[in-house]
């Protein structure tokens, strides 16, 4: 009997008859209702920002590097809602909600088994339930699973449930959702039969794995990995600063070598929404096994602790130009955690602004061509507008302080209409008398 359901499934996955619901439409969620929708499958987006869902009925993106006319192509297999009620009329739920840390850098889950909750409340037999948020292992075999099943149905047998962990790089131009390989999993074999086979629609590579706890674990390997590296390059940074030794020159010269080594680069510190808080759920997890995880914690410490190394780099170029950092006058370039995005989230330009507002009480000022408006934060809350980028505006400042090397930013231009240049990305290449690399 089952077997024959998850035939019929599958069926109807192949010709297109079942309806996805995506819940949560941002950065990871967006992308996931456009890609299945270009394969002409029906899709209702879930969110609970109206204004979102609003723009998204209009064919108006929100997001940067996702063009308004991507959607307008595909307008007739989705519509957006904020009546979660919904969730029955789909056959596939694919969860994409955020997964942060509190102020402790414990994971806060209220958005995972908050969704959880209200899928429970609204399951019908034989749904598929995804979940695409980065988070520990065990999250959707033992937490999910447990609230799903307090609807009186059971995994494997009346619905079906995995994991398939998100792998958004935004502003990527190579890589995007279709052809990034897809990991997918599920709690029975069934429930893995029928992700795969979805997943199969629109991805050109799925590779199923044993469990959900695997996929959960991949996920968090993957941004262990990045967070590892680059806290190695940020603390070589500092150690070879005090040698008088270009990073960036060590690090061209050493991925010259064709084999073991792979080229990570230094910052001002970590942001977007994956490698400043992922490798803290394993962390978080790994203390239920008495295991104590020294090196990501290691690496995150190193990481958190470059917008201090920043700040103190100003405050001596300041200084060798008889300004003191007090009440000086600061313009930052770039407030987006990463190069030609529009997305400030855990950005370190915003914990730089914080600091220099709060503890020295500097004028700081802001340009990004892609962030108009820095407001309210997890953790910060600004009113701020970026500033118009101009060689009298430059002119005003005591310092300019590069933190994010967007595409549109005028090497040449910043640091001949500059007093002093703060350069954490190295946009600007060679030497220059008002230049300090940091």
């Amino acid at each position: 009997m089952l077997q024959d359901i998850t035939q019929l499934i599958i069926e109807k996955i192949e010709k297109r008859e079942v309806k996805i619901g995506v819940i949560g439409l941002g950065y990871v969620g967006l992308p996931i209702m456009i890609n299945f929708s270009q394969k002409k499958f029906k899709v209702i987006g879930f969110d609970v920002d109206q204004k979102k869902v609003e723009l998204i009925n209009q064919s108006q993106s929100y997001i940067k590097h996702i063009s308004s006319e991507k959607l307008q192509k595909i307008k007739n297999y989705y519509e957006a809602t904020t009546n979660f009620s919904r969730l029955k009329e789909v056959d596939f739920i694919i969860i994409a909600v955020p997964t942060p840390l509190d102020k402790h850098r414990n994971p806060d889950m209220t958005y995972v088994f908050g969704t959880t909750k209200i899928i429970r409340d609204n399951i019908r037999k034989y749904q598929t339930i995804i979940l695409e948020s980065t988070t520990y292992p065990g999250t959707t075999e033992e937490d999910m699973k447990k609230i799903l099943e307090e609807s009186g149905l059971k995994v494997g047998v009346d619905f079906f449930l995995g994991f398939s962990p998100e792998r958004e790089d935004p502003g990527n131009k190579k890589y995007s959702f279709s052809n990034i390989p897809k990991i997918v999993s599920g709690c029975t074999s069934n429930c893995l039969k029928l992700i795969k086979k979805l997943y199969e629609q629109v991805v050109e590579k799925v590779i199923p794995v044993s469990s959900p706890k695997v996929a959960e674990a991949t996920k968090l390997l993957e941004n262990i990995y990045r967070s590892v590296n680059i806290a190695l390059v940020n603390e070589l940074k500092i150690v070879f600063d005090k040698m008088g030794i270009d990073i960036w020159e060590v690090i061209e010269a050493a991925k010259t070598k064709p084999f073991g080594f792979h080229p990570f680069y230094p910052g001002p510190g970590m942001g977007g929404h994956c490698i400043p808080i992922d490798p803290f759920y394993l962390t978080w997890k790994a203390k239920e096994y008495d295991i104590s995880t020294k090196f990501i914690e290691l690496a995150g410490e190193i990481n958190t602790q470059m917008p201090y190394f920043v700040i103190q780099k100003l405050i001596e170029a300041l200084n060798k130009n008889n300004k003191s950092i007090f009440e000086s006058k600061i313009l930052v370039l770039g407030v987006a955690y990463k190069k030609d995005v529009d997305d400030a989230r855990e950005s370190p330009a915003l914990k730089i602004i914080d600091i220099l507002l709060k503890k020295y009480n500097c004028k700081v000022d802001y340009n990004d061509p892609y962030i108009p408006e820095l407001k309210k934060f997890r953790k910060y809350k600004f009113n701020q507008k970026s500033v118009e980028l101009t060689e009298q505006n430059l002119k005003l400042y005591d310092a300019v302080l590069i933190i994010t090397d967007h595409s549109a930013y005028d090497p040449k231009f910043i640091i001949q209409n500059s007093k002093l240049v703060i350069d954490t990305r190295n946009l600007i290449k060679g030497y220059y008398p008002n230049l300090v690399k940091a």
